[in-house]
Parts: structure tokens; C-alpha cells; sequence
């Protein structure tokens, strides 16, 4: 069977800004820069953009063109041993991708509400209470469904559908082409407005003043590093199946580049939208602005909904903000669903539609846990071990793989044959050295913070429990691809 490819160049540059464009850009971003020094963050950023972002997407959309496969088939052609790293990412995306949806319903639900702050004056108590219904739960103790939350999802899984459903060009594309367009101009709409603001011009400088004491700190690279890779969408299966769908003859170091430059730029925009807002809301009730900077879901649902209540034309510039907020999303969800459906069609050859029934209809169904009262804690939890395991350990595999028990010059030359400029030696440097040291730090640190203090006084069995099945269920099924083919 033939494979699909992207209609055009535009196409594909836009679908892969779009998965690495998400949620975390908006507000996970800003805080992060705010926390870790301010502008001084920008050095050891940047580096990381330059020593691990780059060269791990010329890494992936070289082993994606050239395989032409999802994660689980490419990384099978490279090593048939390694089949089973492919089927760990596919898993991890699958398990972000049924939370991730929540936040998109919660997104969505705002969006709504936002024409007319329906949340009222009591922004924390509005989404904690009212609106999550959050009460004595916990991770494994989630209540009831949430109807409201429930609805709202369904939206959001049945327009990830008909872009999956769609297939690459007619539905992945097309979906890409219009949103992230519209992404794009309607932040710096806000930008443009909100930047005019009362203290605006306070709250962009207090995250860009630099606090170069933090440049030695090694947890600041830590983190300029975990939040490349975290927002990339690199080494959990996503642009190894993007990039399968590449023509033959496509610029590969050129379209790398630009993905990531994107990306980062769309990040550092996103700072100056958020902080213009803080630095309002500070100036308009005559508090610090550490009193109204918060991180995650916070930032999202309370600061910045109280924020629209203080501006002016709030139901102009906030359904403009969570529409923002609901196409960031989106454009990340159906990527990681696509990751997913393209590894089951490769491997058991259903046709698309068939594939798109089953993921979006199990993925539907499993995500109801998160549209509980305990929806919220159940996420946290797995969003934690998701990112800061899954992602993180998979990443160092697939470097190890690929740079020391495989030949790095090897994948350097094809990504050279299929580029207009030439990547040279430090594209080996980085990757077989760089990038490896800072992921194995990352991940023994956050081993070691999880063995020895926990994670949000949680019970962290589940966690562990979700990356062991996840593992095995990747292990099998190697185990299984390689007896079928003893057997033939």
C-alpha cells in the first residue's frame, strides 16, 4: 500500500508546528523563563535549542523520510530489536493524548464562558469548586463525571477525528493549514492590545530582567533542556510518523530548522503576551507581580480569567485568548493521535478510517476519568511521570540507539544528501554526547526526587505502574514480531 505524503511543504511545516506548539508554549513557558532567571534563562535555552532541539529533529525527520514509517516500523528497520522503544512512544503519546484532552475541554468550556466571565469575581474557588467540582479525591478516588467536562471533550475529540479520519493531506493538513494561522494572528492580536496596557511594559521586563546568578545553576539547564524536549515533540514517536510522510526529495535540515525556530519564537511570544497580562492585573490591584504569577493549569484557569476581568472589551480579548488556547491544543492532540493510528495501520494494516474508530473510540472512552471530580489529580499524576520518565527515558534510548550502537555518520549523510545546506560534526557532538549527558541528569535527578520525596504527596503507584505497562506491552509485542518471523 502506498504511503500518503503531505500535499506541500507549507503543509507539513505547518502540521509539525502545530504538535510541537501546544499548551505548554502558552503557559509553561513564561514561567518557567520567570523562575529560572528571566532573560539569563535565554542562554542556557537557546544552547539547548542549538545542541539538542536542532539536531534531534534532523535526528527524527532523517529516520522518518527514510524508513517511511511510524515509530514502531522505523525504529524496527534500523534494529529489529528496537521495535519495542517504538511501541513505548507510541504508548506515551497515547497516554498524553487521552489527558491532554481534559485540558482542551476545560479550554473549550472557558472559551464559552468567556463572553461574558461567567466564572465570576472568585476566579480559584470558580475552577476548583464550581466548575471541577474538586472535593476529598485523589488519584484514585475520582468521584463522579462531570457532564459539563464530559460535553465539552467530545467536541474536541470529534474535531481530532476528522482531521485523523481525514487522512495526512485531506484532513491533517487542511486542519493545520487553518489553524495554526489563526493561532499566530490572534496572539499578537492580544499582544498588540494588551501590550498598551497600564504595567504591561512592568510585566514583560520583570520576565526578561536577567538574573545571571541562576546561569551556574545546574537545575537551570536541567530545565532549559526538559522544556526542549518536552515541547518539541521529539523522541515519543510524533515526528518520526510527520516525517514519514515527507516526499522523497524534501529539504530535511531546512524544514528541522525551521520547526524548531518556530516553535521557540511562538514560545517567547507567548511570554511577552502572558506577562503584559500579569503586569496589568499587578498595576490594576496594586500587587507585586510575584503575588499574581502562577504555574500550569493556575495560570491558565485562574490568573488569566481574573485578568479578563479587569480588562477592557473583556469579551473580545478573552474568547480571543482561549480560542488561542483551544487551537494550541487541538493542533498538538491530532498529533499525537496520529502518531498512534499511523503505528496500528503500519502494523496491522487497517485501512485509516478503521484505525481513527478504534484510537479516538478507546481514547474517548479511557479519557472519562479525567472529566471526574478527581480529573484534575488523576492528570497531574500522570502528566507527571509521562513527561518526566516516559519522554525523558525514551528520548536517551533512541540517542543511544542511534549514535552509539548505530552509525551517527550515517544518518548526517542522508540528512546532507536531502538538504540544501550541509549539517557538519557537531551535529555527532551534540547528539552522541550533549544530549545524552543532560537527558541521563535529568532522569536520575528526577528518579531520585521521586524515590526519596515523592510528587505532590501522592501515592506514586499508578505512575509507576502506567511506564512498567508500557514497557511490557512494547516488549511483547517485539517478542511477538520476532517469532512470526522465525515462524515465516
Amino acid at each position: 500500500m502506498k504511503r500518503e505524503q503531505w500535499g506541500s511543504r507549507v503543509g507539513f511545516i505547518m502540521a509539525a508546528v502545530g504538535s510541537a506548539v501546544g499548551l505548554g508554549n502558552i503557559w509553561r513557558f513564561p514561567y518557567m523563563a520567570y523562575e529560572n532567571g528571566g532573560g539569563a534563562f535565554f542562554i542556557p535555552y537557546l544552547f539547548a535549542m542549538i545542541t539538542a532541539g536542532i539536531p534531534f529533529m534532523i535526528l527524527e525527520f532523517s529516520m522518518g523520510q527514510r524508513h517511511r514509517g511510524s515509530a514502531p516500523k522505523t525504529l524496527k528497520a534500523i534494529s529489529s530489536k528496537f521495535e519495542w522503544l517504538g511501541w513505548f512512544q507510541v504508548g506515551v503519546a497515547a497516554v498524553i493524548a487521552i489527558y491532554y484532552v481534559a485540558v482542551i475541554g476545560w479550554a473549550i468550556s472557558y472559551f464559552g464562558m468567556s463572553f461574558t466571565q461567567s466564572w465570576g469575581a472568585d476566579t480559584n474557588a470558580y475552577f476548583f469548586k464550581s466548575y471541577l467540582h474538586l472535593g476529598d479525591n485523589s488519584p484514585t478516588n475520582l468521584g463522579s463525571i462531570q457532564w459539563g467536562i464530559a460535553a465539552a471533550m467530545l467536541i474536541a475529540w470529534a474535531i481530532t477525528y476528522s482531521a485523523i479520519a481525514g487522512g495526512v493531506k485531506a484532513g491533517i493538513e487542511r486542519a493545520s493549514k487553518i489553524m495554526m494561522p489563526v493561532l499566530f494572528i490572534m496572539v499578537l492580536a492580544l499582544i498588540a492590545r494588551m501590550i498598551t496596557l497600564p504595567g504591561a511594559l512592568e510585566g514583560v521586563n520583570y520576565m526578561f530582567q536577567p538574573d545571571f546568578s541562576k546561569i551556574w545553576d545546574v537545575k537551570v539547564w536541567a530545565a532549559a533542556y526538559g522544556q526542549i524536549f518536552f515541547t518539541l515533540s521529539i523522541g515519543f514517536s510524533i515526528m518520526l510518523a510527520y516525517s514519514s510522510y515527507l516526499p522523497e526529495k524534501s529539504d530535511i535540515s531546512n524544514n528541522a530548522f525551521m520547526t524548531v525556530l518556530l516553535n521557540c519564537g511562538f514560545s517567547i511570544v507567548s511570554g511577552i503576551m502572558i506577562f503584559s497580562v500579569l503586569g496589568y492585573m499587578a498595576t490594576s490591584q496594586g500587587k507585586p507581580i510575584t503575588d499574581v504569577v502562577s504555574a500550569g493549569v493556575g495560570l491558565a484557569f485562574v490568573t488569566v480569567p481574573e485578568a479578563i476581568n479587569l480588562l477592557p472589551m473583556p469579551y473580545i480579548l478573552g474568547p480571543l485568548f482561549f480560542f488561542a488556547l483551544v487551537v494550541a491544543g487541538l493542533s498538538s492532540h491530532i498529533s499525537l493521535l496520529e502518531a498512534v493510528t499511523s503505528a496500528i495501520i503500519d502494523k496491522l494494516h487497517w485501512s485509516r478510517r478503521k484505525a481513527a474508530n478504534v484510537v479516538v473510540g478507546v481514547g474517548f472512552v479511557l479519557s472519562m476519568a479525567f472529566a471526574t471530580n478527581g480529573g484534575l489529580l488523576l492528570l497531574d499524576l500522570v502528566d507527571h511521570f509521562a513527561n518526566n520518565i516516559g519522554i525523558i527515558a525514551s528520548c536517551l534510548v533512541e540517542l543511544i540507539l542511534m549514535t552509539w550502537m548505530m552509525s551517527i555518520a550515517e544518518s548526517r549523510e542522508y540528512a546532507n544528501q536531502h538538504s540544501d545546506f550541509h549539517i557538519g560534526f557537531w551535529f555527532d557532538v551534540c547528539l552522541r554526547f550533549i544530549s545524552p549527558a543532560i537527558l541521563a541528569v535529568i532522569i536520575v535527578t528526577k528518579l531520585n526526587t521521586l524515590l526519596t520525596v515523592g510528587y505532590g504527596g501522592y501515592d506514586l503507584t499508578l505512575g509507576w505502574v502506567m511506564i512498567a505497562v508500557l514497557f511490557v506491552i512494547g516488549v511483547a509485542i517485539n517478542v511477538s514480531s520476532k517469532d512470526k518471523g522465525v515462524q515465516a
